[in-house]
């Protein structure tokens, strides 16, 4: 996840935020990280914070994702990302505030459109998601025989139309604001998206850097490139997913893969973040929805297929740059790694500490809806100063 927020030195603030992929790490897979699996991450960590007291209230997918993306285990509330463009406003005019992609793979998991959705939030603010395609954004071009200069004056039509609306009709304005909101923004990405997602013009350097799947769309390396371009541009926050992380089974087979393709790319994007002093005010965020159990579904073995079942009692995430301590760990478990012994972070607690890093206070940022005052950490969680640089 990237977020920006320019501010006078010497206070650390992340301006962008870029939320990386699923990684449901239990002590094994730490074991794993250590030796084989993450070789170039294992480069980076003097960048990293990982914190490995993270806990959820959630045991399954959907739930869980929608925890970590809205707060809130139901449908309905607002994504971070949606909150961010609220709260901060977007920092280009000519790109989306709050960008998704999704990686391309062969073993999917299904995600919603409500983890980037706006929720109770005017519409304006929901996520744009990219895809790996020509269009990256469906339906932006124009159909034939409609030129840009008819489509500005449709647009300073609506606008009249719009001022000329009764002052009663209040509620159906702001509704009316936020749609022409988004018809201003897609008439202005009609000439800044083909440029943000063109990387023809990125030297072999890049490429080199990111691995080889970086050439190859819809890979978590090209995304990761695209991520580093759209927030070189402004774009307030970024959500890379990264599906497959789910190995009830066969997770000998299909663990090193995921960690294959996410391993080079991740550490990638730090390092090309930090050559651009650009690290300093992004603040970037690598988990997923919960870990895995320290025990196994099956066996392991070359005729095993065992695997591992969903933990929300404790996982690992890593955190870089904007403000964020580098080279330490957070929180510990029990030699397991079934439960937390020390220094447990909530998911709450997490999100208000990112929110504190991007100059909001999580108490205060509300949106009142249906009577009372919503926010992203809904009625608890706090700000963890030891992971704060």
């Amino acid at each position: 996840v990237f977020c920006r927020q320019k501010t006078a030195a010497p206070q650390l603030r992340a301006e962008r935020l870029v939320d990386l992929p699923p990684c449901d790490h239990d002590d094994k897979a730490r074991q794993i990280l250590r030796s084989s699996a993450f070789p170039h991450t294992a480069k980076i960590v003097d960048d990293l914070c990982f914190v490995k007291s993270m806990n959820s209230n959630s045991v399954n997918h959907d739930p869980a994702q929608t925890f970590i993306a809205t707060g809130s285990p139901t449908a309905g509330r607002p994504s971070m990302g949606a909150w961010l463009q609220y709260g901060l406003g977007r920092a280009s005019q000519n790109l989306p505030g709050f960008v998704v992609m999704v990686t391309r793979r062969q073993i999917d998991q299904p995600l919603s459109a409500k983890l980037w959705g706006s929720g109770f939030l005017p519409t304006k603010y929901e996520g744009v998601q990219f895809r790996p395609s020509s269009d990256a954004v469906l339906y932006l071009n124009n159909p034939p025989g409609i030129t840009r200069d008819t489509t500005r004056r449709t647009l300073d039509g609506l606008r009249e139309l719009q001022a000329a609306q009764p002052k009663e009709l209040s509620g159906a304005a702001t509704e009316l604001d936020a749609r022409l909101a988004q018809y201003e923004m897609a008439y202005h990405m009609q000439a800044s998206i083909p440029e943000a997602t063109d990387t023809s013009k990125e030297p072999a350097s890049t490429f080199e850097l990111y691995g080889a799947d970086a050439k190859t769309p819809g890979t978590f390396a090209s995304n990761c490139v695209l991520a580093r371009r759209l927030a070189e541009r402004g774009v307030r926050f970024i959500k890379l997913f990264h599906p497959g992380w789910d190995q009830h089974s066969n997770m000998e087979r299909n663990f090193p893969i995921s960690a294959k393709e996410v391993d080079q790319a991740s550490a990638a994007l730090i390092t090309d973040l930090k050559r651009r002093d650009m690290l300093k005010d992004t603040l970037v965020v690598w988990g997923g929805e919960f870990g895995r159990t320290c025990y196994l579904q099956g066996r392991f073995g070359s005729m095993g297929q065992g695997g591992r079942d969903h933990h929300p009692n404790c996982f690992t995430f890593w955190l870089a740059g904007g403000g964020i301590k580098p080279g330490v760990t957070y929180g510990e478990t029990d030699e397991l790694g079934y439960v937390l012994t020390r220094d447990p972070m909530h998911v709450h607690d997490l999100h208000a500490t990112m929110l504190h890093l991007l100059g909001i206070d999580h108490e205060r940022f509300t949106f009142r809806f249906q009577g009372r005052d919503f926010r992203l950490t809904d009625v608890f969680g706090k700000v963890v100063p030891a992971i704060l640089a």
